[in-house]
């Protein structure tokens, strides 16, 4: 799609209400005690302003031409920052605090202030979406609680499309680069994936756990998203799972698209 239609799908998504607000959280302490550190870092996460990202952004759209680009991608941060507000309103509604400071936010916001490649910015929402929709399937699986699981489907939803959305940016911003820069990357990115992901799962594991997965488990879905996202970037004509479900071939190089959630 181009940057006008998602425009349009993330005004349309705007629109969508899957979180009944009038439901009680109906979670034991039990359930708490195991989700509740992951669940106030991702939701903190969640809450970044994206003026860094934004900036970059407008900077490669004007390089390219593209400015609808550069609403296509404040869309975007709005979508996340949704996230992080019903996150939020959670946490507030068992009784727990928010918190305003957490290692890994602090590492990643210290990283991502220094970046203004569009490149890099793109690898890492990818690599970060797939992480999170490992995370927010295990947080649904860790309670029986109504909301929490409404709350989860929603971001699951949402993340799919969002990884649809880098990839088809990340193919066209390495369309252009030769051969020789097609291999390295494609090395850099994997490192880079599977680097993130050990971050993740030692940071997180307590969480991943209580949804019923085991570090094994875990590696080999990212192993899977790895397999359905980037490790496309260099192949040409590949066909490739698009949110919904929908099967789309590629004709025009490659234009490689996410994988659905778990």
């Amino acid at each position: 799609m181009d940057s006008n239609e998602w425009i349009l799908h993330f005004r349309q998504n705007a629109m969508q209400y899957r979180v009944d607000w009038t439901l009680d959280p109906n979670i034991i302490e039990e359930e708490i005690s195991s989700i509740i550190y992951s669940l106030q870092a991702w939701q903190l996460g969640e809450t970044s302003d994206g003026s860094n990202l934004l900036k970059a952004a407008t900077k490669y759209a004007h390089s390219i031409n593209d400015l609808e680009y550069i609403e296509a991608v404040k869309l975007f941060i709005k979508e996340e920052q949704k996230h992080g507000n019903n996150l939020g309103l959670y946490i507030d509604a068992i009784g727990e605090k928010r918190i305003t400071q957490d290692w890994g936010d602090s590492l990643f916001r210290k990283i991502r202030s220094f970046n203004t490649s569009m490149e890099l910015w793109t690898l890492t929402v990818i690599v970060v979406e797939s992480t999170a929709q490992i995370f927010y399937q295990s947080l649904k699986d860790a309670s029986n609680c109504t909301l929490l699981k409404q709350i989860c489907t929603d971001i699951l939803i949402d993340e799919s499309y969002h990884i649809t959305f880098q990839m088809e940016r990340m193919s066209t911003i390495v369309e252009g680069k030769t051969e020789f820069g097609k291999r390295w990357r494609k090395w850099f990115y994997k490192l880079f994936f599977f680097s993130t992901t050990l971050v993740v799962w030692f940071a997180h594991k307590k969480s991943f756990k209580a949804g019923g997965n085991s570090f094994k488990s875990c590696w080999k879905k990212m192993s899977l998203k790895y397999q359905k996202t980037l490790s496309k970037i260099a192949v040409a004509g590949s066909q490739m799972p698009v949110a919904g479900g929908v099967t789309r071939i590629t004709v025009r190089h490659y234009k490689p698209i996410s994988s659905n959630h778990c």
